[in-house]
């Protein structure tokens, strides 16, 4: 059965269809509980820079031919090169995932393209509105290098807010709502995931994932922000096939507030099967910010241990660097 889209309750805000608790609207005793065990178990240091290496990337300047080259910038964000166009998703190059560059969670490491080796970017795709993905100093400096001709894409409930930063070229979409760049066809599709910017604020605007179709058929799949959810399946049979799929690994523990939100990596190989269980599964979410308790290496040795499990194919899965670039041949 198809699954209905979030819709307005009578207080304004989007909604989830899924049976399932958003993380954000559990308790303050909830978040004081997490923090408290923060502050009582003993949690594995950052990682020094060397352990989260940037490597040289391959970005073709100043756009790809008929492959189709992803590059890791970091946690959310690749430049994807594909159908003659590059685009963006969940632009982050700020040095904080905060409202303030001098407080809140900071890179590991320096973002894996430089800003100023951006080729021309055509357009954004934007996932939600948290602050590890929709950072206004990023948007303001694309806003002023790329000028008016670049496309923002977004779930509902965006324009006000870009509006107000002078970003008018903005697509808003609701789940499974469809535009085209270029030749390249975007739908809007489900996630599993909440949205707020300040206090006052709660699921005033849409989360999203984004399935892409180029015009020679080839798909891919960017899975934003989002927890395990039944909904995969779904898309995949909706959407796919497809040849890149972008799945989240990290930002999981502890596992009793952050199951609804983030997807351990055991459930990021079981989302990835029921999208289809093909093509080249890239890592992302993990590695740039500590958002969450576990150790911040973690993420790929039990996405490698999963995917083994699963008995998916090695060349299939790429767990990238940052600044690395796969490449698909077409």
């Amino acid at each position: 059965m198809t699954e209905r889209p979030p819709h307005h309750g009578p207080d304004g805000r989007f909604r989830i269809p899924w049976p399932l608790e958003v993380a954000d609207q559990r308790s303050g005793g909830s978040i004081f509980r997490w923090q408290w065990e923060r502050m009582r178990n003993r949690r594995a240091p950052n990682p020094p820079p060397e352990q989260v290496p940037v490597v040289p990337h391959a970005v073709a300047m100043p756009r790809a031919g008929d492959e189709i080259r992803v590059t890791w910038v970091g946690h959310a964000s690749f430049l994807v090169q594909a159908g003659g166009l590059n685009l963006l998703t969940d632009p982050h190059w700020s040095r904080r995932a905060s409202p303030s560059q001098r407080i809140g969670p900071a890179r590991f490491q320096e973002p894996g393209i430089p800003f100023d080796e951006l080729p021309p970017v055509d357009a954004v795709l934007l996932s939600h509105d948290h602050y590890d993905h929709l950072d206004r100093a990023t948007v303001e400096r694309l806003r002023d290098r790329f000028g008016a001709g670049l496309r923002w894409i977004t779930p509902l409930a965006y324009r006000a807010w870009f509006g107000d930063l002078g970003v008018t070229n903005v697509t808003e979409l609701d789940w499974w709502g469809e535009t085209k760049i270029g030749e390249i066809a975007v739908t809007c599709a489900p996630a599993q995931h909440w949205t707020r910017r300040r206090l006052k604020e709660m699921n005033d605007r849409l989360w999203a994932s984004y399935a892409l179709r180029l015009a020679d058929g080839r798909g891919i799949y960017f899975g934003g922000d989002s927890g395990y959810f039944r909904g995969y399946e779904e898309i995949g049979r909706r959407l796919g096939p497809f040849d890149v799929v972008m799945l989240p690994i990290g930002a999981y523990d502890p596992r009793w507030f952050m199951a609804p939100a983030h997807m351990n990596p055991e459930e990021a190989v079981r989302a990835y099967r029921e999208l289809g269980g093909r093509g080249a599964f890239v890592a992302m979410h993990w590695g740039t910010f500590r958002l969450t308790d576990e150790d911040p290496l973690e993420p790929p040795v039990r996405t490698r241990a999963a995917w083994a499990d699963a008995r998916l194919s090695e060349r299939d899965l790429h767990i990238l660097r940052h600044g690395e670039t796969l490449v698909v041949e077409g």
